[in-house]
């Protein structure tokens, strides 16, 4: 059983997005996976090898949390009935609290489909009197983590201080080298660069040296005020 549960696109989402959020949950007690609907393939430096191999390394740098891959087909990911199902039954299985799941707005179509498919899935898993294997079981919550393709600035509902998990998290994503390092144009910041950049921003807004936004359709709930950065 989870804690939480980051639901990623393609391995590297969870890391670009979520990566030091992982960490420092980890480092609380919490019990953390991943669960990656895609290989991520075909990409013009990668393979199926290549990709699990990444994954397994990059994974490796979080500490080896839970992580597996629901085997849903690259590029023509759809919250479709069988995949909403598929879901569902992982929900059912792990039983997080918490899901982390791709932000609502993005230029990529699998990760719009993968923010649908999470909040389905969220419903259908509680459903009695159904075909899904496990006993229904609810998560009580989504926060919506930012690994998008679009040039904007992101409109966070919360943010997570990762200053000192900042150096693991760029480890892990340069794990993913036919990804985020072999293929970067030369003389322009590269997705990691551009990474860092973010959660610098984000961590000069709260006074710290780096941070992870967040966002949640719903308001967000505190049982006390003194964890809050002024």
């Amino acid at each position: 059983m989870l804690d939480a549960l980051v639901v990623s696109p393609h391995p590297d989402d969870a890391e670009l997005g979520v990566g030091g959020t992982i960490l420092r949950l980890r480092k609380q007690g919490w019990k953390v996976g991943v669960l990656d609907l895609t290989s991520g393939e075909p990409t013009p430096l990668g393979s199926l090898e290549i990709r699990k191999a990444e994954t397994a390394a990059a994974n490796a740098k979080l500490g080896n949390p839970w992580r597996e891959n629901l085997g849903l087909p690259n590029r023509s990911l759809q919250p479709d009935l069988a995949s909403r199902r598929a879901l569902a039954a992982v929900f059912r299985r792990v039983r997080p609290r918490l899901i982390f799941a791709p932000y609502w707005e993005d230029a990529h179509p699998d990760h719009t489909a993968a923010t649908k498919l999470v909040e389905d899935a969220r419903f259908w898993s509680k459903l009695s009197k159904s075909d899904i294997p496990g006993e229904p079981f609810h998560p009580a919550r989504i926060l919506y983590y930012f690994s998008v393709h679009l040039r904007i600035t992101e409109r966070p509902s919360l943010v997570l201080d990762i200053s000192e998990e900042l150096d693991a998290k760029v480890a892990a994503l340069n794990c993913y080298r036919s990804q985020l390092v072999d293929n970067q144009p030369a003389g322009r910041p590269g997705v990691i660069e551009s990474v860092c950049d973010r959660t610098r921003y984000w961590g000069h807004m709260v006074g710290v040296g780096h941070a992870e936004p967040f966002a949640s359709r719903e308001p967000v709930g505190l049982a006390r005020l003194d964890s809050l950065l002024l």
